[in-house]
Parts: structure tokens; C-alpha cells; sequence
């Protein structure tokens, strides 16, 4: 299909548009249940109770046909901010709607500047409600919507579609545990990828799974967070705190550093003991004692953190104390020498502990919950190990195991013997740099070719 070929029409059966319509009942019968959700969250991020009339649709915008681009949460915001730039600076205004608070925080700092100049603006979503989408894009009036990653909200995707609104999906993945459920329900969940006019999917085993599922034109261009720009302020600031702390970098040789990058619930117990592991094999060795920099994913969990570490017989220092907001240390810093964990209890600077560290565990994998992203990691030319769990990480999960640049491992004894191996030899070491920065080059580019497939399909609606 074209650009200038006329669209399908969505949904494209009754069983499936019947389905639709069940679906919106139920979100009607339950509204009352969702709301006092929300409120209940509000108690510990008081964004959920801000900006009712987002929700509802009812978003003011001085944007002029903008593009309307959607990313559920923070880490799809993230990875979606090298193609908003590349749109943005292309002309195009742009709208971002995203699900949560966190997700909200994150693209209103990611795009400040563009916000202030009036060529950008972040809102909710609206609700799964056919009324409160429709009058979003009354008054919104999008060119285009342009979803990242695998959204699939039944209500959402027809009635853009109903309203006449061109669709299609960056960034785009179909994993395969997906594929498993949406077999379920007569088909319902992989019926609705249908809705998507053009798939800018990233893999080759991705774009098989949406022409099975029915999807029109699908394109393989890879994934945007591979053109995600580093940080300089924090990677300098990483520096400076290696060379004082005394840590290893670059080779073996001084303090050993390990990160664990986005550790959720399940996972601080077992991260706790591979950490005795590391550290008695390191003491072994006869090198300096380790340190490990500890990442929660979520905010609302550094304190239960500090304390399970804490009561693991590991001292513990919070980077909200020890260091202030350009990175100095503060008054009241401790020596770092008799700290083993510091402990990520900030937003947005994930770059700083990464560059801090020689090797990377990445979160999310030693429970069944698919494994975080990979790919910062990566970008600062780290070894990156996860768990048994990397369905959500299927790319560049696959392509970056056969390359050799990510290990997985079952168990954390398993996990422990292989950081003790990279932390102690040199060459092994040296060899697992070099295959991650092959491996990134090899990899980066999208932007470019999203926009490469994106801007005619956008010129021809």
C-alpha cells in the first residue's frame, strides 16, 4: 500500500467492531472503579490527580495541525524523543500524550525548550471512551497519530481511525509472549493492529508477526533509542566521581563498579545476593572492594530499597544526600570508601550511574516481567547481563545475544561468576568493550530511517 492508496476501512468486520463496542460498555461500567484508582494513586504522585480535562479530552492547543504523537510511559517517551526532535526540526508541530505522571514529567523535560518556543505541547490521553476521543481530536485536529511501541487500546485506535485520522506505529515490536495471548478472545487483541496504516516496526521477526496479524504497509527501521544522545553533563560528571572515589574504569585495575539498572519488586533480594557473591570473590582476588550502584525503577520504592539493602549488611548512600544538583558532593557526604552500595534515588539520570560502572545488570529480567532497556547501557559501550525474563527486550535482546554484547543468565550464582570474570580479567573485559561498541555502531541510524519513511507517508495524507 502507498501513501495515496485510500485506507482500509477499521474495524473490518462487525464481529470485531461488535467486540469494540462490548469493550467500550465495560470501560463505561467500570469508570467509576478506574477513577477512584487514580485518586488512590494521586496520594503517592499527586500528577494523577492532576489534569481531569486532559482525560476527559478536553486539550487546548495552540498547535496547528500538530502531530500527534502517543508513548504510554516514560522509557517509550525516552526512546521516542530522537524521532520528536527529528520531527519537530523537520517543521512539524507536535503533540505528545502519555498515560502516567512519570511519563508526563519525562517528555515535558525532554521537550522544555521546544514546549516554550509554542512548537510542542504534553497532555494525557484521554480515556478508553469513544466521546472523550472524539473531542480530543475536535479540538486537537491532528495531521496524523503516530503511536511507539505496541498500543493496542481498542477504543483509541477506532475511533481514529473513524475520525479520519491517518494512523501508524514507530518504533513498532509484537513480542512473542504477545503473540500467545492475543490468540485468545477470538483473535480481538491481534485483530486490532489492523487499525495501523503504516508499521515502522523494529526487526525483521517483527514485521512477519504484523503481516500474520493483517497489518497494510510495514517497514523494518530499526529502534530510536539507538540515536538517543548521551548526556554529556552526566558522563562528565561520572568522571570526575570515578577519578575521587577511586573507582575502575575503562580496564580492571581500580574499585570495582556494578551496576543494576532498574530493579523492580522480586528482584533486590536476589541482586542483594549476587552482590555477597561478587564481593567475596572480588575479596578473593585480592582487589579493591567492590561498589555497586543501585537503580530502583520506580521512585516510589528508594526508601523500602535502602532499607532491604541496608538490613542485607550493605552500607548504603542515597545520591539525593551525598550529592547535590550539578553532582558535588554535599556537606554531609560520606567516605566513600566504606560505602559498597550508592543508591540511584533520582530521575532522569541514568547515564551518570551507567558511566560510573564497568559492567551492567538490567532489571526486570530475574522476574517474568520481559527485561528494561538495553540499549543505554550499551550506548556507553557497557557489558549488559539479564535474567531468564527478555521477552520485552526480544530486540535487540536476540540480535545482541548472538553478537555476543549481552549475556543471560538463569541464576544469580551463574550471574555472580560471570561479573567476577569481567571484573577480573582484563582481556575478557577489553574483548566485551569492543564488541559492544561494534555492536551500537552497527545498530544506530533509525531516526534517520523513520524519517525516511515517515515524512512522504505524512506529505501524502
Amino acid at each position: 500500500m502507498t501513501a495515496h492508496t485510500p485506507p482500509r476501512p477499521f474495524p473490518p468486520t462487525w464481529r470485531l467492531s461488535l467486540m469494540i463496542g462490548l469493550y467500550e460498555l465495560l470501560w463505561h461500567l467500570l469508570m467509576p472503579v478506574f477513577l477512584l484508582f487514580l485518586w488512590r494513586r494521586g496520594k503517592k504522585e499527586p500528577l494523577y490527580r492532576a489534569f481531569w480535562n486532559e482525560r476527559w479530552g478536553r486539550t487546548a492547543t495552540d498547535l496547528q495541525r500538530p502531530l500527534w504523537v502517543h508513548s504510554a510511559s516514560m522509557g517509550e517517551i525516552r526512546g521516542a524523543a530522537p524521532l520528536v526532535r527529528a520531527l519537530l526540526a523537520q517543521g512539524y508541530p507536535v503533540l505528545v500524550t502519555t498515560l502516567t505522571p512519570a511519563g508526563r514529567t519525562a517528555a515535558q523535560k525532554l521537550f522544555e525548550a521546544d514546549i516554550a518556543a509554542g512548537r510542542a505541547q504534553v497532555a494525557y490521553v484521554p480515556f478508553e471512551l469513544g466521546s472523550a476521543v472524539r473531542r480530543f481530536i475536535r479540538q486537537v485536529r491532528p495531521r496524523a497519530a503516530v503511536m511507539t511501541e505496541i498500543d493496542t487500546w481498542p477504543v483509541l485506535l477506532a475511533t481514529i481511525r473513524r475520525q479520519g485520522v491517518p494512523l501508524a506505529m514507530a518504533n513498532a515490536q509484537y513480542p512473542g509472549k504477545s503473540i500467545v495471548r492475543d490468540r485468545k478472545w477470538f483473535g480481538f487483541r491481534a485483530g486490532l493492529f489492523q487499525a495501523y496504516q503504516l508499521v515502522l516496526c523494529k526487526s525483521q521477526t517483527h514485521a512477519q508477526r504484523f503481516r500474520d496479524v493483517g497489518c497494510g504497509r510495514i517497514e523494518i527501521a530499526g529502534e530510536t533509542r539507538f540515536d538517543l544522545p548521551v548526556s554529556p553533563q552526566q558522563i562528565a560528571a561520572a568522571q570526575t566521581r570515578v577519578g575521587q572515589w577511586a573507582l575502575a574504569t575503562g580496564v580492571p585495575g581500580g574499585r570495582p563498579v556494578v551496576c543494576f539498572a532498574s530493579a523492580i519488586v522480586g528482584e533486590d533480594e536476589q541482586f542483594a545476593q549476587a552482590m555477597q557473591q561478587v564481593r567475596a570473590g572480588v575479596a578473593a582476588a585480592s582487589l579493591p572492594p567492590p561498589l555497586f550502584v543501585y537503580v530502583p525503577r520506580s521512585p516510589q520504592r528508594f526508601d523500602t530499597v535502602a532499607q532491604l539493602l541496608e538490613g542485607a549488611g550493605l552500607r548504603v548512600a542515597r545520591r539525593s544526600r551525598m550529592l547535590d544538583a550539578q553532582f558535588a558532593p554535599t556537606a554531609d557526604a560520606p567516605d566513600m570508601t566504606t560505602i559498597d552500595v550508592l543508591l540511584g534515588d533520582s530521575l532522569g539520570e541514568m547515564y551518570f550511574y551507567l558511566a560510573l560502572s564497568q559492567v551492567v545488570v538490567v532489571g526486570a529480567s530475574f522476574v517474568p516481567m520481559g527485561a528494561h532497556n538495553i540499549i543505554e547501557p550499551l550506548a556507553l559501550k557497557k557489558p549488559v547481563m539479564v535474567g531468564h525474563s527478555i521477552w520485552g527486550i526480544e530486540y535487540p535482546g536476540v540480535e545482541a545475544l548472538a553478537a555476543g554484547v549481552l549475556q543471560q543468565h538463569m541464576t544469580i550464582p551463574s550471574l555472580s561468576q560471570a561479573l567476577l570474570h569481567l571484573l577480573i580479567d582484563a582481556q575478557a573485559y577489553a574483548q566485551a568493550i569492543a564488541g559492544a561498541e561494534a555492536f551500537y555502531a552497527e545498530h544506530g541510524g533509525a531516526t534517520e530511517k523513520h524519517m525516511a519513511v515517515l515524512v512522504p507517508w505524512l506529505e501524502g495524507t
